[in-house]
């Protein structure tokens, strides 16, 4: 007798006139992904070589830029795959693992932001008591509550998302997030319930906490000298402009992605790429060109690259 495995596959429609533009897709995305893997590598790269770069606050750095590229290799290579592909499927299963692994770093990184505003805020408010608090076994252990909280939540969910029984088949988006619940017969108390305490620890209070730790920086900053002043707005901006943008693209993923609603295909097709395709990309550009010691370094690797033809 024959094993026979069954598979459930879901169809991706969220594309819009995907056969007339499908090479255009194709070379946008993937110019985009050579592009953020080779700037977020860059940076890594030069915080992994030089010694000066190994403190708390680079290293969170490190493992923001890590982080994305994580979250943006979780999706684009099956979208470039379904751009040259005649039908957008993608297996339960593998869709589910996707659905995991895009929410688990992508709340990491609300968490890691939180951490950098913490270490921010030990640097410039208490520089005393700095090496004490911040200390390698610290920042350890905050990196490893950024990853591991996420991934226990989104365990739970998809777990149940698993048991769940699929009446639709259809998925109105080109990757799997949050739309994957439309396709349940019932809507579950339970998802619903560990998503909400999931948002509230890895979102919200982080946020919160974030917004208030800088709030406390800049009203001390203002008290001080003008280059303390100065330094603050350096250090701390980056990782402002970070947060804002990230949140405002996760809030329509969050609220947006999953009510059910007659928002227009091309509207939802546009802010579902805008998700991961400049967010990932300009991480590195920001702390690139606003963090002073890494953009000293980045100017050293491309002013010797530059002098190498020359020797050669």
């Amino acid at each position: 007798m024959d094993d026979q495995i069954n598979i459930t596959y879901i169809s991706l429609s969220g594309y819009i006139d995907l056969n007339k533009y499908r090479y255009f897709y194709f070379f946008i995305v993937l110019t985009v992904y050579i592009l953020t893997v080779c700037s977020n590598t860059t940076i890594l790269y030069l915080i992994w070589i030089h010694k000066n770069l190994h403190e708390p606050m680079y290293i969170f750095i490190a493992a923001l830029l890590f982080n994305g590229l994580l979250y943006i290799t979780n999706i684009y290579p099956k979208l470039l795959i379904d751009f040259l592909s005649e039908k957008t499927i993608i297996s339960y299963s593998v869709c589910l693992l996707q659905f995991f692994m895009f929410y688990t770093f992508g709340f990491s990184e609300f968490l890691l932001l939180a951490a950098m505003a913490f270490d921010r805020y030990v640097a410039i408010c208490k520089p005393l008591r700095y090496p004490k608090i911040m200390r390698k076994s610290n920042v350890i252990f905050f990196l490893i509550l950024a990853w591991f909280v996420p991934a226990c939540y989104l365990a739970v969910q998809s777990i149940l998302s698993a048991k769940a029984k699929l009446c639709k088949f259809n998925l109105e988006g080109i990757f799997c997030n949050n739309t994957i619940y439309a396709l349940h017969c019932v809507r579950s108390t339970t998802i619903t319930v560990v998503g909400i305490v999931a948002l509230l620890h890895v979102v919200i209070l982080p946020m919160l906490f974030t917004a208030f730790t800088y709030a406390n920086i800049f009203r001390i900053s203002y008290q001080s000298s003008k280059q303390f002043r100065k330094t603050t707005i350096e250090t701390c901006v980056p990782h402002l402009l970070v947060l804002t943008s990230y949140f405002c693209l996760m809030t329509y993923d969050v609220i947006i992605a999953r009510v059910q609603s007659d928002f227009p295909k091309i509207a939802r097709f546009i802010m579902t790429m805008q998700i991961f395709l400049y967010h990932p990309l300009f991480n590195p550009f920001i702390y690139g060109f606003k963090m002073k010691e890494i953009n000293k370094h980045l100017r050293r690797l491309f002013s010797s690259s530059k002098k190498l033809p020359a020797v050669i």
